[in-house]
């Protein structure tokens, strides 16, 4: 029910001490027989009233985007819908997250502000139609357009961070400012052959770039006891679907088509890789983005090797107990697999300890 950024803002209002906080973390990683470090936590729920709240805020901001929508009616979003979503969530986190400080409802608020500015601003340029752009806009133009919303979506996003700092907040700017960037690029490259391909680059440097984004934040808080580490999970969960998508669509892994029992066992190879990497950071993102594709590789490979009928329920059983393993024997793969790195490296890593170590450490 309470993360470790509860805890630390109760240490820094008095409410306990800082001896009680590392007892309580002592105390509960005796519990789970893991250490807290390990358990990869983020506050999502306080309370069924954050469920609650959510969907209030929920069915409150689709009534402001309908009127919105209403009052000024255009093909696509309506610049005044995206304005009064965005106003309103702003309005609302005032209370439910500045005040109240209740997790999923600062989440919905944060999103709902982002995604309405940038909906305002697709909005403008959807009034602006044929009469401004033509028929067949420049796609160069069109590129540019929507780099200057993304940028100004992230700046957008920036001012929220300042006055509410939600976590998620820092990878919802970085999604904007990854946007923009490869906007850009697309801006001035033009209309090319093999567009897609360029576009899947890009998306897979831009994830690449979150990722080292995350790890710097991660880096700064290798016991994950404040909200540093908070915003490294959610810069993880972006940047693992960029990589992980991107990678594997280049490989053709996504075009629909039967793979060859190579390309599936290139797949394999490249999720263990992602594996090892996930063990050695301690985060779990990498693994759960490209699980899809893992399956559907692994599927394919049975059914090389003639288990038509069995081939989704034998692809289920391994990759379902490999995981399962995984996790019951998740720190002593990690103590593997960091041990086998420099200690440059291994030192910038989130620790390895008993509960017993992390409780001195955080006292």
């Amino acid at each position: 029910m309470y993360s470790e950024t509860d805890i630390q803002t109760a240490i820094a209002d008095g409410a306990i001490s800082a001896e009680a906080a590392a007892a309580l973390r002592a105390h509960v990683a005796t519990l789970r027989e893991t250490p807290a470090v390990d358990e990869e936590s983020f506050r999502l729920l306080t309370g069924f009233n954050d469920i609650f709240v959510s969907i209030a805020a929920a069915i409150l901001l689709v009534a402001v985007g309908w009127i919105g929508q209403s009052i000024w009616p255009v093909e696509g979003p309506s610049p005044l819908a995206g304005a009064l979503v965005a106003g309103s969530a702003w309005a609302l986190a005032e209370y439910f997250t500045r005040q109240r400080r209740m997790a999923l409802p600062s989440i919905l608020l944060l999103l709902a502000f982002s995604g309405g500015i940038f909906a305002m601003l697709g909005g403008f340029i959807a009034v602006g139609g044929e009469d401004m752009f033509g028929r067949n806009p420049d796609p160069r133009l069109m590129a540019s357009l929507a780099a200057g919303i993304g940028l100004i979506t992230a700046g957008a996003t920036w001012l929220h961070w300042k006055r509410f700092m939600v976590p998620i907040t820092v990878a919802v700017g970085a999604a904007a400012i990854a946007g923009t960037v490869i906007a850009l690029i697309l801006a001035g490259i033009g209309q090319v052959d093999n567009m897609r391909n360029i576009v899947l680059g890009l998306v897979l440097v831009a994830g690449l770039g979150v990722f080292a984004l995350a790890m710097n934040w991660d880096t700064s808080d290798k016991l994950r006891q404040t909200r540093r580490s908070d915003v490294a999970f959610w810069l993880h969960l972006l940047a693992a679907p960029m990589i992980a998508h991107a990678l594997f669509s280049l490989l053709g892994v996504t075009e629909g088509n039967a793979i060859s029992a190579g390309s599936a066992i290139l797949v394999i190879a490249i999720y263990v890789a992602m594996g090892v990497v996930a063990l050695a950071i301690d985060r779990r993102a990498l693994l759960v983005s490209a699980l899809a594709y893992v399956l559907y590789a692994l599927t394919e490979l049975f059914r090389e090797f003639g288990a038509v009928e069995l081939n989704v329920a034998l692809t289920a059983l391994v990759i379902g107990s490999a995981l399962l393993l995984l996790s019951a024997f998740w720190q002593n793969a990690r103590a593997f697999v960091v041990a086998m790195l420099p200690d440059s490296v291994s030192d910038r890593l989130p620790v390895i300890a008993a509960p017993a170590t992390v409780a001195t450490l955080t006292a």
